[in-house]
């Protein structure tokens, strides 16, 4: 006689406790009282509950914890920040440990050859800020509070892109624990084959404890933002998606209708306006970026700040929120933007529509970032010439179901320019790992991860599944 049974939420969290007993970590169980706090991710519209959430401080623990979860049948997901959590929230979490490394945060700077080494849980702010005391810069992010791993396994892009290429390219080393709990290097003469998956391929081969990657002899740029009233959104979107394709390597920008809410932490000038904005960064003399901006000055924005400034105030140009935030969007990547796909945008999220999205970001790609790096990893390129992005605030439940709907429809409207691939750092929902790489990375990626995690142990927002065993896909 075969007699059925479903696991509650109780025993669950019993043998996850007995599963990680005898780990040296912080440790929160589904009905601790520091659970709930736990499992909320920076995103904290998404709704993660694992079996159990751990906090390691040192690479030994997070081995530890790693080797434990794997002994008694769970699973890991790895996390540092939580920005692009809501992939993870629809996967199934009730066997997982998440293990988020946010207590390691340590950053080095060793100016002598250039290069920086961060734990995993680091967040660009600190490691921007370390690196400019030396007159160095990093290929950081638009968020002074995004995690460094999660960025650079991922790519990572933002105003030094077209000149400099992806942040996931400058990578030299990473360390990690893997399925089996052994703790790694990889670089370009060990473990070479993981190393090329790590770059560009995300989460899915294990924990990262460390990275190492190249700095650049950047003390200043020519950077600042150009705001215009969303009346004047047509001509400025015309002339900047006209001008970006072609545009010299050097300058990086991007475009964004915003629609700010009345709140005190906006400036007053722009507190409650639809705005038109165009920010970026130019690698060269104030004479030379007043001579790549000149044509978008034209237009005669309400504020202008392009000027010389400090490598580390780009960190902060974007005004990307800082600190937990629920949101939700949605992305695509456009081969191209013409005249009709302005069109297009505009209808749907222009000054006379009333979408609930807080921005509608269009990010410049091409330079460096179109090329096929000589030395690089699993994501050697972008294709396209723009990344959409419509994101707005997910307050309560509801708000962020029109906040979805109203992203995903943007990114229909826009799709008849849209490339079909993906750059998984801005898929906010759960899309197919696929789309993000070339065919034949894809199928290394799933070799790699085949080798490294046989049994499948770990978990990402976008997961690189293995190869297939018995005639059936294996996650």
């Amino acid at each position: 006689m075969t007699i059925e049974f479903e696991l509650t939420e109780t025993d669950i969290a019993a043998a996850t406790a007995i599963a990680l007993r005898d780990v040296d970590a912080e440790i929160h169980l589904p009905g601790d009282p520091g659970y709930d706090a736990a499992r909320m991710p920076w995103n904290v519209a998404a709704d993660l509950r694992p079996a159990a959430v751990a906090y390691p401080s040192t690479a030994r623990e997070v081995s530890h914890i790693v080797a434990a979860a794997r002994e008694d049948g769970l699973r890991i997901a790895p996390q540092s920040t939580g920005h692009n959590a809501h992939p993870l929230a629809h996967q199934r979490l009730d066997d997982t440990v998440i293990v988020k490394t946010s207590k390691m945060t340590g950053v080095s700077i060793n100016p002598e050859t250039r290069t920086a080494r961060v734990e995993g849980g680091a967040v660009w702010l600190p490691v921007v800020e370390a690196a400019a005391a030396h007159g160095l810069a990093a290929l950081h992010g638009s968020s002074p509070d995004v995690g460094v791993a999660g960025y650079s396994l991922g790519g990572g892009i933002f105003m030094y892109a077209r000149q400099l290429g992806m942040a996931t390219n400058s990578l030299t080393a990473v360390e990690l624990v893997l399925a089996d709990g052994s703790h790694v290097r990889a670089d370009r003469t060990q473990n070479a084959e993981l190393f090329w998956a790590l770059r560009g391929g995300g989460g899915s081969f294990g924990v990262v404890t460390a990275l190492e990657f190249r700095l650049y002899p950047i003390e200043t740029a020519y950077a600042g933002m150009l705001v215009w009233d969303q009346r004047d959104a047509e001509k400025v979107l015309r002339r900047w998606a006209d001008w970006a394709p072609g545009a010299p390597d050097e300058i990086t920008t991007s475009f964004r209708l915003l629609n700010l809410p009345p709140i005190p932490d906006i400036p007053e000038p722009f507190r409650g306006r639809r705005l038109a904005v165009i920010d970026g960064a130019v690698l060269g003399s104030d004479e030379r970026g007043a001579e790549l901006v000149a044509g978008l000055r034209e237009l005669r924005p309400e504020l202008d700040t392009f000027g010389r400034v400090s490598a580390p105030a780009l960190a902060r140009l974007h005004m990307d929120p800082e600190g937990p935030t629920p949101s939700a969007g949605e992305s695509s990547l456009l081969a191209a933007m013409p005249d009709a796909a302005v069109d297009a945008l505009l209808a749907e999220v222009g000054p006379d529509t009333t979408t609930s999205l807080l921005a509608t970001e269009l990010r410049q790609l091409g330079g460096q970032l179109s090329r096929p790096h000589p030395n690089g990893g699993a994501l050697d390129r972008i294709e396209g010439d723009f990344l959409l992005f419509g994101v707005g605030m997910a307050l309560s439940p509801e708000m962020g179901a029109q906040v979805a709907a109203d992203a995903r429809r943007l990114n229909a409207v826009l799709a008849p320019w849209a490339n079909g691939s993906t750059y998984l750092n801005f898929a906010e929902t759960v899309v197919d790992a696929k789309t993000g790489y070339a065919a034949e990375s894809w199928n290394r990626l799933r070799a790699i991860r085949s080798v490294v995690d046989p049994d499948g142990v770990f978990q990402a927002n976008h997961v690189v599944p293995r190869l297939y065993e018995d005639g059936r896909p294996t996650a």
